[in-house]
């Protein structure tokens, strides 16, 4: 679709519920034009890093919302270094294409926000953050009642009840979290895959996999309903 004037953004896209909101809210504005997807996927695995989520399921996520998929490739391990190198080539290739801010589903975390300014100014490219500020309580039943579809696929069992893995992200799942836990799992409490929600043309059928424990984290399989094993 034509863009005009409207400033051209790529969005930071973790497979999750907070990153489909934020492109929900970000279209809703219309202050800047959505023009595709950036995804790191450490390469080894062929998952969203840190979410556990299949590159498959992504690419499934950016077809559903009509929009290219840009991935960014690193290994495991990856050093500091080579994430900021790795991902320095991706913005360049975001200028070169007209792309001049990035969207983010951050929320309140003010390091993580001055971070990411502080690279994308190196760059002469800005961030927006559509759900910054938000209450997260207030904001995990709007994104519940607008219609996002997620299951939680990795979680910080120091925090967050094991047996939660797994489950779809619900009214009756925040009903179920530990008090101090945050309601959007903002500090890394836990992640979620979107299978449904604003923009997508068709639901993702998905069916619940395997749950295991790796480096501390818990970890769910989520798979396409037509693959009948995993890889």
């Amino acid at each position: 679709m034509p863009t005009g004037d409207i400033p051209r953004a790529w969005l930071a896209w973790s497979s999750g519920k907070d990153s489909l909101w934020a492109l929900h809210l970000a279209r809703q504005s219309a202050e800047l034009a959505i023009v595709g997807l950036l995804a790191t996927i450490t390469d080894p695995y062929r998952r969203v890093s840190m979410h556990g989520v299949r590159e498959s399921l992504v690419e499934a996520q950016a077809a559903a919302l009509g929009l290219p998929l840009h991935v960014v490739r690193i290994p495991s391990p990856c050093s500091h270094d080579e994430y900021q190198a790795r991902m320095a080539r991706a913005m360049e290739e975001a200028r070169r294409s007209g792309v001049t801010h990035v969207v983010f589903g951050d929320v309140h975390l003010g390091d993580v926000r001055a971070y990411r300014e502080e690279r994308l100014a190196r760059v002469n490219m800005e961030a927006a953050f559509p759900l910054w500020g938000k209450d997260t309580r207030a904001l995990a039943e709007e994104i519940i009642a607008g219609g996002v579809r997620a299951v939680v696929t990795c979680l910080d069992p120091r925090k967050t009840p094991r047996e939660l893995a797994g489950r779809a992200f619900d009214h009756d799942f925040l009903g179920e979290l530990p008090e101090g836990v945050d309601p959007c799992g903002e500090n890394g409490e836990f992640h979620t895959f979107a299978w449904d929600g604003p923009g997508f043309a068709v639901p993702i059928a998905v069916t619940v996999g395997d749950t295991v424990e790796r480096e501390g984290f818990v970890f769910t399989d989520v798979l396409r309903a037509d693959q009948e094993t995993g890889e």
